[in-house]
């Protein structure tokens, strides 16, 4: 295994103890949430009591095994001293508006860059006891008496494509808006729904497209990495990698990706 790999081997361990952390509070009494809205005016953002404990574990953990990366969690910010060129992401219950509503398609995330460059992620959905996860260009699918390569289908044409988008409020510009429709009103399907575990279903060969926008880099540091090693492909509106988040364009196959891309412009 690559050097700047070490150690990971045990993460997918790590996450099924977050992943049974954060089920104390899934479909459990409401007043044990916590919840609070860091939303303010720009609307309904939960974070719960659940989010907090989750990157609690895993930022902990992470920095006991490797004292050198640095750690970026979306509740707590960063930390750690960043001297061994390693950064770990960190959204502990992506779909937080999913699962204050009992909806099982949220997910622990955990990414990897070396030098800027995702090199690995996992995203596990503990209520389904599923694992989707990508170490070194290598993508793996566990779950309940399962255990897979992960590999996109072959749709190559919008006509032909399933397309997954959380919510239409996402689009938050004009522009973003537009994009989306374009790309939504040429697809067979359009559905709503999914946050993170839209893109495992993208890598286990189950749709062909996620179209999203106003994502932040936590939501994707995992993500880029599966998308890759199951044969799809996944960046911004500038067909460049989106570790910043913003808009996002992910595809089964590299023919698909640049329909998109060409249908709305960039």
């Amino acid at each position: 295994m690559d050097a700047s790999l070490a150690g990971t081997e045990d993460v997918p361990d790590l996450l099924v103890r977050a992943g049974e952390l954060a089920l104390e509070w899934f479909r459990a009494d409401p007043a044990r949430l916590g919840e609070l809205d860091k939303g303010g005016p720009g609307g309904y953002d939960p974070v719960t009591e659940a989010d907090r404990a989750v990157e609690g574990l895993l930022r902990a953990e992470l920095s006991a095994r490797f004292p050198g990366d640095r750690v970026v969690g979306e509740e707590a910010g960063a930390s750690g001293p960043g001297t061994s060129g390693r950064t770990w992401l960190i959204d502990p219950v992506d779909g937080t508006k999913a699962f204050v509503s009992g909806v099982p398609l949220w997910g622990v995330l955990l990414g990897l860059s070396v030098g800027g460059e995702p090199v690995a992620g996992w995203l596990r959905q503990p209520y389904l006891r599923e694992t989707f996860s990508a170490v070194g260009g290598t993508g793996l699918f566990e779950g309940p008496g399962l255990r897979s390569a992960l590999r996109t289908r072959p749709t190559t044409s919008l006509g032909d494509a399933v397309m997954y988008s959380t919510h239409p409020g996402m689009f938050g510009t004009p522009a973003e808006r537009a994009a989306f429709e374009k790309v939504a009103g040429a697809v067979r399907l359009q559905r709503f729904g999914g946050d993170c575990y839209s893109y495992g279903l993208l890598a286990l060969g189950q749709l062909d497209l996620v179209v999203e926008a106003s994502l932040e880099p936590y939501d994707v540091g995992a993500l880029i990495p599966i998308v890759r090693a199951a044969g799809g492909v996944i960046t911004g509106l500038d067909g460049t990698a989106p570790t910043g988040g913003g808009f996002v364009v992910a595809a089964a196959t590299a023919e698909l990706h640049a329909e998109v891309l060409d249908l709305i412009g960039h």
